[in-house]
Order: C-alpha cells, then structure tokens, then sequence
C-alpha cells in the first residue's frame, strides 16, 4: 500500500488522479484541501501530521466527511520525498494484520499492536483493515 506523499501546493495539481492516500507535508488551506479533492476524485484518506489536524476547519472536516473522504492523522517516519514521492508500507504489514484478524484477534487489538509495532497511526491502521477485509 503507497502514500503519495505531497510537500507542497503547488504539488497537488500535478498529482496522478487515481491517487487514493495523500500525505499532506505542509499545513493546508481549505482551498488547499478542495484542490486535491478536484484533482484526484478518487481521493479516500488525506492524513496530515497532528500539528496539523488541528487547524482544520469544521467546514473542510464536513465536506471531507460528505465525501467519504476519512481525515486522518498520522506521519511518514524516516520518509525521504527527494527519493520517493511515495511512502510504502510494508507487505509485512498487511500480511500480519491478516494473520491477526485469521486469529480472531479484535480490530481495536490488532489497531494497538500493529500501530505500536510499525509506528503508523491506529487509524490507517484501521483503514488497511478495512481495505484488506474488502480486497
């Protein structure tokens, strides 16, 4: 699974539309944030680092959520963007969230441990279970 990890606004007009998992590295405007929505319409997850979240405006999180578009906090740890536009996490990852959930091992126990484990929020997480109990 790949974040595309965006560093700048001027960056989020020249992403690919099929771009599912942005990473926004810099603090973003609604006009920022409507932007990104008109240029990858198939946009699911936007996360942002937490000194961020909290400049979001209510009116950005309602239409995000009118979207079903999930705002999520988070970071890219030891990402480097002058490498890869993108961040990957590991199959690894996946692979031990479905041999946790074959397990019967709760979603909130699997959120904790793979989070702690893997330094990723336990709210994308909480997406890749989704998206792995979809695939």
């Amino acid at each position: 699974m790949k974040i595309r990890v965006v560093s700048s606004r001027e960056e989020i007009f020249t992403l690919n539309p099929n771009e599912r998992i942005v990473h926004l590295a810099f603090r973003p405007s609604n006009k920022d944030v409507l932007g990104l929505v008109e240029t990858c319409p198939k946009i699911e997850v936007i996360q942002l680092p937490k000194s961020y979240m909290a400049t979001v405006s209510k009116s950005i999180e309602m239409f995000l959520e009118m979207q079903r578009i999930q705002l999520i906090e988070g970071d890219v740890w030891g990402h480097r963007k002058d490498i890869n536009e993108y961040y990957t996490i590991p199959s690894s990852v996946t692979e031990k969230i479905k041999e946790m959930k074959s397990e019967g091992i709760s979603t909130e126990d699997i959120e904790a441990k793979v989070s702690r484990e893997n330094m990723l929020n336990p709210e994308m997480v909480a997406y890749i279970i989704t998206k792995e109990s979809t695939a």
